[in-house]
């Protein structure tokens, strides 16, 4: 009930803010850029502050971008606000408004917000409102105090998470006009909402891969008191999209869906290139497709240093269909971070006669053929100078140890390039029945009364003591 009379106010709230109050300012893009920080982009000429209406609207291929370290703000966003197509880029940064409208008062317009990095904070996000509003997310975050809603009322709206993360208090998906597709982003919701969000997954307005994939949600385990939203591909790609690798021969793989009917072959097409326009306008396509109606999970391509590649897969159920067309995957070539592991992450011991020497087992695995340093640094100690590392620059080493408490080492690999690390931790206590203790699971031997770790004579003496003694009631 909370929940809904916060939905309530909040959209009289914005309603007042849609009717009129606050001055607005609006975008012109008539600078020398399309920066939201150049003052003469505005009219009038000046910059939107938090008590003011901003409205990305007008004519021609326009683009407000916030960017780099631009701090932005207004009372309410509009973007779309008339009868065209405007755009909000935002990289970087950061955006913040009490409330938010894409796609506003015009059923002809349609305003575009595309996100790959920086911070867009607001109240209520409404994806269109009266005309058409689209979401592009490839990166950053949105940050909601209340709920995204899509559409905002009349007109039609779609979300793209295909990257970075929403936090929302609820999400609405108010009719069939309104689409939310996830692909690598996150979808974080306020409170358990799972049966919310599979009534829109069997109404098709939340789908994952374009409907070629199947949305994970989970309450309470991801985020604790969230509902947390990402997607997984049918078609199970590997590399994993959006993953990096090792450049040269990698091997494309996928699952091949079951027959429509039993014993109907399924074949697919495979298209591979490093040009996405190429991929999305699909004007050659003879010149990507590595593939051809083959009955096959993989194949092997070769690839170049510091390259983003993109592949899609289409899938036909017998020989005279049509093909089931799939979403584009995408991976990214480069020089890999050396990786660390260590035998044990958590390493518990004792002191003997004031100190202990603790072997430390770690291994180093390296795309450049084993060209890399080590060193090993102390994170943390329980007193300044308690730890000795004997070879600060080998992976396997000694550290001795002369205090109580929890240590923290980190091991850092670099290969000219990229560092890799990871941390040890090392528990001391004063002896090894504290140190046993300490395990989980750890249960005291019948019979150990004074709760040394050992039954002996001590043990037989406390019983001896007590021997016959009793404290029933009477």
């Amino acid at each position: 009930m909370l929940k809904k009379m916060t939905c309530l106010i909040s959209l009289f709230l914005l309603l007042g803010h849609i009717e009129g109050g606050s001055a607005q300012i609006m975008w012109s893009d008539s600078g020398p850029d399309h920066l939201w920080s150049t003052i003469a982009n505005w009219s009038p000429q000046q910059m939107p502050t938090n008590l003011d209406a901003a409205s990305i609207d007008s004519p021609g291929d326009t683009h407000c971008e916030i960017r780099e370290d631009i701090i932005a703000e207004c009372e309410t966003l509009r973007v779309g606000n008339g009868g065209f197509t405007t755009n909000l880029d935002i990289s970087g940064g950061s955006l913040t408004a009490a409330g938010a409208y894409v796609g506003v008062d015009n059923p002809g317009g349609h305003g575009i917000v595309n996100i790959s990095g920086g911070l867009f904070s607001t109240g209520s996000l409404q994806v269109g409102w009266s005309g058409t509003g689209t979401i592009n997310m490839t990166g950053g975050i949105i940050e909601l105090n209340d709920n995204l809603v899509v559409p905002g009322l009349t007109g039609s709206g779609v979300v793209n998470l295909n990257g970075g993360t929403i936090n929302a208090s609820d999400l609405r998906l108010t009719s069939d006009s309104g689409l939310l597709d996830i692909t690598l982003g996150t979808l974080i919701l306020d409170g358990n909402d799972l049966e919310v969000v599979q009534t829109n997954i069997d109404n098709g307005r939340l789908t994952a891969y374009e409907g070629q994939g199947e949305v994970n949600a989970d309450y309470d385990v991801t985020n604790p008191g969230k509902t947390t939203l990402t997607a997984t591909p049918l078609l199970k790609p590997v590399p994993v999209n959006g993953g990096s690798l090792s450049p040269g021969q990698v091997e494309l793989s996928w699952t091949l869906p079951d027959p429509l009917v039993p014993g109907m072959a399924v074949s697919v097409d495979v298209y591979f290139t490093d040009d996405l326009e190429a991929l999305v306008q699909f004007t050659d396509p003879d010149a990507m497709r590595i593939v051809s109606k083959e009955g096959v999970s993989s194949v092997v391509v070769q690839t170049q240093p510091k390259t983003r590649y993109y592949w899609a897969i289409d899938v036909y159920h017998g020989p005279a269909t049509f093909p089931i067309y799939g979403p584009t995957f995408s991976f990214f070539t480069d020089n890999q971070p050396p990786a660390v592991q260590f035998a044990e992450d958590l390493v518990t011991t004792w002191l003997t006669d004031g100190v202990v020497d603790v072997n430390l087992d770690a291994t180093v695995t390296d795309d450049s053929s084993g060209q890399y340093t080590v060193a090993w640094t102390v994170v943390s100690e329980p007193n300044e100078g308690t730890t000795v590392i004997s070879d600060a620059g080998v992976e396997d080493t000694v550290v001795r140890l002369s205090a109580l408490g929890q240590y923290i080492l980190q091991l850092e690999a670099d290969d000219g390039e990229y560092m890799g690390s990871r941390t040890v931790t090392i528990n001391v206590y004063a002896d090894g029945c504290e140190a046993a203790k300490s395990l989980p699971g750890f249960e005291l031997i019948p019979g150990d009364l004074n709760e040394d770790c050992v039954v002996d004579e001590l043990d037989l003496a406390i019983l001896e003591e007590h021997w016959l003694e009793s404290n029933a009631l009477e």
